[in-house]
Parts: structure tokens; sequence; C-alpha cells
């Protein structure tokens, strides 16, 4: 099955929203509708980014898996921007933009 993964970029958090709460509940999104093979949170060129690897059976699917990640997201924090990506070899390659 392919692996994609949604980067988001994230900046202030909703009130009374804990800094610590928001990548469990990014995954947690993804989770309920596919396997989650990592998350991550990083700090790139001072802004923070989330990162959730996730399994799907196709572009489509991927790009409806990461949009309720970035909804989930976007209920918890600012979230400016976010990219979908496949792997590919050992590449990932962005996919148009559906949002």
């Amino acid at each position: 099955m392919p692996s994609f993964r949604v980067t988001l970029e994230v900046e202030a958090l909703r009130p009374g929203v804990a800094p610590e709460s928001v990548l469990p509940a990014a995954a947690a999104a993804a989770a309920g509708l596919t396997i989650v093979e990592a998350s991550s949170l990083d700090v790139v060129r001072g802004s923070a980014r989330i990162t959730v690897r996730f399994t799907a059976d196709d572009e489509p699917t991927a790009f409806g898996i990461a949009s309720q990640v970035a909804r989930k997201t976007r209920s918890l924090a600012d979230v400016p921007s976010w990219l979908v990506t496949r792997r590919v070899g050992g590449q990932w390659h962005p996919l148009a933009p559906h949002h």
C-alpha cells in the first residue's frame, strides 16, 4: 500500500490548547481512517511543522485523510498551509493541492 504524508505549518494555538496535545490529535485524526506509520513535530526556519505519515490506497483517499488531519489541527491552531506528498522509491513527491 502506498505511503503518504501530510505536512502542516502550525502557528498560534487556539485559547486553552496545550502545545503537547496538537501532534497526538493530528495523528489520531488519521488513525481513525488508516494506518499511521509515523508522526513528528519539527521546527523549520522558525516555523513549527507537524508531519503525519500514513498509508492509503490512492491519491484521492490520501487527500481525504490529509484533509481530516488538517481540519482537526485547524480546530486547535492556525494552519496557514499544508502539503500532501507520496513516497515513490526513496523520495517524497508533492501531489497537486486539492484544498
